[in-house]
């Protein structure tokens, strides 16, 4: 009986705290047209437009530009600034929630070979991480797993939805793979000497890569009656349907890396991290590969870097004419995502023109996903996704967001924090 009892006392717990903690109900279809008026309007594509008005009508942006007449709902934002949702690429949001809760971790899976993992299955959309990313303007983002060499499949979501299938913008978008470092740390507790070592497996796990892609390309030529669902899942890098993403920092593993993926035969890769990209930009040129780089707000990996290395290493490869977003790996990835707006501020105080930081985490971020023709410019056809800011939005001293949307959806702006902020501001105002 007592067990029953505190079961019934548990389960009632539970759904108190879920209803008092849960994430805000997503918002409802537009049913009618939103005009905003009297703004500046940052396009996206390094396009800025003064005094502008924006009108979107069933999600889709119908007018824009400085004579274009209000219809509907108006808003009034005199002086304020309009902004494309903000895009983060690479992210595990959703796919954790506490990391000492092992049942809230779904970013990794067991195995070094698993391109048949599919994210988007395992996304939250309640996650108040993910909530949290809103009030900073980041609206929509690529969800991926971790682990492993060929760690799985991501997809694109938007970050207002009941479930993952409403969140899904673009299904099954790309595959992920770490490549392996030439060099490794010498483990000193194995009487190994300290500092860097060469890794004497590099080449064997090169080898086991093109394994395992020869097979899964004399596999789709075969046509097999027994499905193989890790050599199925990776066909769309060689029809060009689907994007290879590459993780790797140094020069010789980017070299490496891109030189094996166009001899395998995969047609579109994106190279994350990219550390000493700026070294081989005409490498990477050459081979037409974007570049995803590590989040700016941090220090140099070797103490012979420029103390200024992770600040300006988009400008440098955006320079250099590569396609560049930014992301917010490294530890506590997934809350320092609601930073990724401060991120690309932070290359504009490298010399970067404000338009073309904004560019890296919105149309750059857009083609980088292929996701450019519904996402990340205020244009004409294209999603209503964007938000209203009263200050600059790559400034965390001025940006402050009053209305944003998704899809021409109004969406809540409160979150965990906001409510936790309302709960104490007052508490030491109080005469108690």
């Amino acid at each position: 009986m007592t067990s029953i009892i505190d079961k019934i006392i548990i389960t009632t717990l539970l759904i108190v705290s879920s209803t008092l903690f849960a994430q805000q109900t997503p918002a409802a279809k537009q049913t009618e047209p939103i005009s905003i008026t009297g703004i500046t309007a940052h396009v996206g594509n390094g396009a800025v437009i003064e005094n502008a008005t924006i009108v979107f009508e069933n999600g889709i942006i119908t007018a824009i530009g400085t004579n274009v007449s209000a219809k509907g709902t108006v808003i009034n934002a005199n002086g304020k600034h309009v902004y494309p949702g903000f895009i983060v690429v690479n992210s595990t949001l959703g796919l954790g929630e506490v990391d000492a809760v092992r049942a809230s971790m779904d970013v990794n899976e067991l195995g070094n070979i698993s391109p048949n993992i599919r994210s988007l299955i395992a996304y939250n959309a309640e996650s108040r991480i993910v909530e949290s990313m809103r009030p900073n303007g980041v609206l929509l983002g690529q969800i991926v797993p971790r682990g492993g060499r060929l760690s799985g499949t991501s997809s694109v979501v938007q970050f207002d939805a009941w479930n993952w299938e409403d969140a899904a913008v673009k299904v099954d978008d790309a595959l992920h793979m770490n490549w392996p470092n030439s060099f490794s740390r010498g483990r000193w507790w194995l009487g190994e000497p300290r500092g860097f070592q060469p890794n004497k497996s590099y080449a064997d796990d090169i080898e086991k890569f093109k394994d395992f892609f020869v097979q899964a390309q004399t596999y789709a030529k075969a046509k097999p009656s027994d499905i193989n669902l890790a050599f199925e899942a990776v066909q769309g890098l060689f029809d060009g349907s689907q994007k290879l993403f590459v993780s790797a920092e140094s020069e010789k593993e980017i070299i490496d890396a891109i030189t094996f993926t166009k001899e395998i035969g995969i047609k579109n890769v994106v190279l994350v991290g990219g550390y000493h990209a700026y070294k081989i930009t005409d490498f990477l040129k050459a081979h037409n590969i974007p570049v995803v780089v590590g989040r700016t707000q941090s220090t140099p990996n070797f103490e012979d870097d420029d103390y200024d290395l992770p600040y300006k290493l988009p400008k440098l490869l955006h320079d250099a004419g590569l396609l560049v977003s930014i992301n917010p790996g490294g530890r506590m990835e997934r809350m320092n995502t609601r930073n990724l707006p401060f991120y690309a501020g932070q290359v504009v105080g490298q010399g970067m023109k404000k338009e073309d930081a904004l560019k890296m985490i919105t149309s750059n971020a857009a083609k980088i996903l292929g996701i450019e023709d519904k996402f990340g410019t205020l244009e004409v056809g294209k999603s209503a996704t964007l938000f209203i800011a009263k200050g600059d939005a790559l400034d965390m001293r001025g940006s402050i967001i009053s209305h944003a949307f998704i899809d021409g959806r109004a969406i809540s702006l409160e979150s965990h924090h906001t409510t936790l902020y309302n709960r104490y501001s007052n508490k030491f105002n109080s005469e108690d």
